[in-house]
């Protein structure tokens, strides 16, 4: 059992993630509702497991990896009923102002991403968005470095290609 301020530092840190871990949850659910019962799950189970947490690496990696082996798990369960819809994610920092352009903009590119297949969509998250380099990403994900590169080659390529297309329609 930890010592309660060990806990307290624990539960610090874990609400530290929360947007973060939300956004991540969306790109594994692509629907709002059951990404936040995925992050809630993760988060008692976090509590309940803080004991395995030995404080090496990054809490976040060790959240993310749990929370990605949450999702597979339900995934395998929902194989019998329906999928949920695509939604968007929202923005951690609701202080800073955006003008209707560039709000419409990233609402936009944030459905591009989704619209990508799930490993892409996380893949890019995780580099690209939360800044874990390739390793992080492939512990977390629990798939090979070369397979996070080629999958975030693939993401870029395709978000690109989306923008430019995006780009072509409105000029």
């Amino acid at each position: 059992m930890r010592p309660a301020a060990e806990m307290k530092d624990f539960r610090r840190d874990l609400v530290s993630l929360l947007p973060k871990l939300r956004r991540f949850a969306i790109t594994l659910a692509r629907n709002a509702n059951d990404a936040d019962d995925l992050v809630q799950e993760v988060c008692e189970r976090a509590i309940a497991r803080s004991h395995l947490w030995n404080g090496e690496g990054r809490l976040e990696s060790w959240v993310y990896a749990m929370t990605r082996n949450l999702w597979v798990d339900e995934i395998r369960k929902r194989k019998v009923r329906s999928a949920g819809a695509v939604d968007v994610f929202e923005r951690d920092e609701p202080h800073v102002e955006a003008t209707a352009e560039k709000a419409a903009y990233a609402n936009q590119v944030q459905k591009m991403i989704l619209s990508m297949s799930e490993g892409l969509a996380s893949v890019f998250l995780l580099v690209n968005v939360e800044g874990h380099s390739y390793r992080e990403t492939a512990e977390i994900l629990g798939i090979p470095v070369g397979t996070v590169m080629s999958r975030l080659s693939t993401a870029r390529l395709r978000l690109a290609a989306m923008l430019s297309e995006n780009t072509e329609r409105r000029a």
